[in-house]
């Protein structure tokens, strides 16, 4: 299905030369003279690369072929990323390209979501908000509160995120996977 200048938002997919977008940003553009257009940076699922493309009024752009998959995520082997089909147990291998940068919120077992553009994986989402243990970070000392500063910790996927000085090493902590922002303490 074909979807025209009049259509285009912010999050929607769209294909474009065969390739699959997401509208990271649009603008409407109403000049003084001439048609009215539109302003969009787009980011390619493929790569990640965000480019900026003009639609005019009878502009045409094609929807993707996606298909979204729930996956669970089971090892790195030092070159590819091995995720299961959670329903067929059918596994698949996902190069650091298509993992990208949730690569560092990828823990054993964890349920991801892997979209497929015709067949093939492309990309891979984790929860916005999961729950990990700290490895390692300094010891708290006299008069550090938790209304006070923020501490770095390396948790048990690699990331680093900061946290504040009264959580200790060896907690479970949730952090925000979009911002990498500590939350709070897991229950």
């Amino acid at each position: 299905m074909a979807i025209g200048m009049s259509e285009l938002k912010k999050g929607l997919k769209i294909e474009i030369d065969g390739i699959p977008y997401r509208i990271t940003e649009y603008q409407h553009v109403k000049p003084g003279k001439g048609p009215a257009f539109v302003r969009a940076k787009i980011k390619s699922f493929l790569d990640g690369k965000v480019i900026e493309k003009t639609f005019h009024a009878g502009d045409k752009c094609e929807e993707p072929n996606l298909e979204e998959k729930d996956m669970q995520y089971l090892y790195h082997d030092g070159d590819y990323y091995q995720f299961m089909d959670s329903t067929t147990y059918e596994q698949i291998a996902l190069s650091s390209n298509q993992v990208g940068d949730v690569s560092k919120w990828l823990k054993d077992g964890l349920h991801v979501s892997v979209l497929f553009h015709n067949g093939m994986a492309i990309s891979v989402d984790v929860p916005q908000v999961i729950e990990l243990k700290i490895i390692e970070t300094a010891p708290n000392f006299k008069g550090d509160t938790s209304s006070g500063g923020k501490k770095p910790a390396t948790l048990e996927t690699g990331a680093v995120v900061q946290i504040p000085f009264h959580v200790l090493e060896g907690e479970v902590i949730k952090v925000n996977t979009e911002s990498g922002e500590y939350l709070e303490k897991a229950k």
